[in-house]
């Protein structure tokens, strides 16, 4: 599942959730497309469910400053997917700039122009370097990212700073109870937490990030190589996998099934005192939650070829078909310039550093810094570059953990996993 769309999923808002059609038009979310921009003075941008929220704040600058009149037509996820996918093979569009998943740009990479003028020296250094890499297809940038994220490290500050907690801890392994910096360190600590009902942390058999993180963390890609060669079976990927298996014995029970919302439920209900979450979380805990005021953040730990993470990032793209390719790179750079606005909206994202470090010293903002410093990381990289990612995901990878999890034979299953991929992708 694309990180992006499990982030609306988890938001709890009901803006982000809607399937609707946030228009001028007022039209349903199933209906009619709205007409595209004309050429003086207005622009259509179709997003997913969520989009509008934090590109809101750039359309009202963007009228301010350049007159710029936008529409806005939201649509879930699924349903923007199929909705691109008919209009790009048709030929004809209805909007003139699209909100693409990073996942989705190696699928739709032929139908959407270049905007290499957009992609200035200045620009690329306040971008994270995995965003300008993934932004380039074929010697072209053919988006921008408009928001972005990463995993990074949630605990319990009240029962690390617990007196008892701390003279118990250092007592059993020898060093001061703290927001761990190394994976033997979270695995200590995990296990122990593991006790009176509580877990140490959570294991995600349902989603494949953080199994992927590791595989980074390890020092190989994901899966597929540079050279399009399948390599989920190398040492790195089993390394990582037993790993993540190794943390079942501290986190609750059906690691198999829990998902993202799962994960976050247990957290904020205090059932977990760790989790690896994405960083947006951090703003969201509820206010009656029972951890509301008691969670510290720390940055994502690193492996053998240091820290990274996966990014889930969103990119704004001119399809080639529109007539109307001034105005939308006209929006884009608004976009771009104003990228801060989307930190004030529900889901409180952004894409440039130079955004994220205007907030990283505020209060509420303390989960900005350790985000930095995972999207900045070397080993930071964001998924493959093929159209069949997301099937990958689904058929293979989900599954493979799944039983890994479960307990079964990670080698083997790892073997299996390479048979899979390479029927997919050949």
């Amino acid at each position: 599942m694309s990180s992006r769309k499990t982030i609306s999923r988890l938001a709890g808002i009901g803006s982000l959730s809607a399937a609707v059609l946030l228009a001028a038009t007022g039209c349903g979310a199933g209906g009619p497309a709205a007409a595209p921009g004309n050429a003086t003075s207005a622009v259509t941008v179709l997003v997913e469910a969520g989009g509008h929220a934090e590109l809101a704040g750039v359309a009202d600058k963007c009228k301010a400053e350049t007159g710029l009149e936008t529409t806005f037509v939201e649509l879930p996820y699924d349903g923007l997917f199929n909705r691109l996918s008919s209009e790009f093979s048709s030929g004809t569009v209805s909007f003139d700039v699209a909100a693409l998943d990073s996942v989705w740009l190696p699928n739709f990479k032929d139908a959407v122009q270049p905007i290499d003028e957009l992609f200035t020296a200045e620009a690329k250094k306040d971008i994270f370097p995995a965003l300008v890499k993934e932004a380039q297809v074929d010697g072209h940038f053919i988006g921008m990212p408009a928001w972005t994220n990463s995993e990074i490290i949630l605990y319990r500050k009240d029962l690390f700073e617990d007196a008892k907690n701390k003279a118990d801890f250092k007592a059993k392994y020898g060093y001061d109870l703290a927001a761990p910096t190394t994976w033997k360190q979270y695995q200590e600590i995990s296990e122990f937490f593991t006790k009176d009902g509580m877990y140490g942390t959570d294991v995600k058999g349902a989603v494949e990030t953080e199994w992927m993180a590791h595989v980074l963390q390890a020092g190989s890609p994901m899966v597929i190589d540079a050279n399009n060669n399948v390599i989920i079976d190398n040492a790195a990927h089993k390394e990582a996998l037993d790993f993540y298996t190794s943390l079942v014995k501290s986190a609750p029970t059906g690691a198999a099934q829990v998902d993202w919302a799962a994960a976050q439920n247990l957290f904020n209900q205090g059932k977990t005192a760790m989790t690896r979450f994405w960083a947006h979380a951090y703003r969201q805990i509820p206010k009656d939650a029972p951890v509301f005021g008691k969670v510290g953040t720390a940055a994502m730990i690193g492996g053998s070829a240091g820290v990274a993470g996966v990014p889930g990032p969103w990119y704004l793209s001119v399809p080639k078909a529109t007539k109307n390719a001034e105005n939308a790179k006209k929006f884009i750079k608004c976009a771009y310039d104003h990228n801060d606005l989307g930190i004030e909206s529900t889901l409180g994202l952004a894409a440039r550093m130079s955004a994220f470090e205007k907030y990283q010293d505020k209060p509420g903002y303390e989960s900005f810094k350790p985000l930095i410093q995972t999207l900045s990381a070397d080993a930071t990289a964001t998924r493959p570059s093929t159209a069949k990612w997301q099937q990958i995901v689904d058929t293979v990878l989900v599954p493979t953990l799944q039983k890994a999890v479960a307990g079964g034979d990670t080698a083997a299953l790892l073997a299996e996993a390479k048979k899979k991929v390479q029927d997919l992708i050949k």
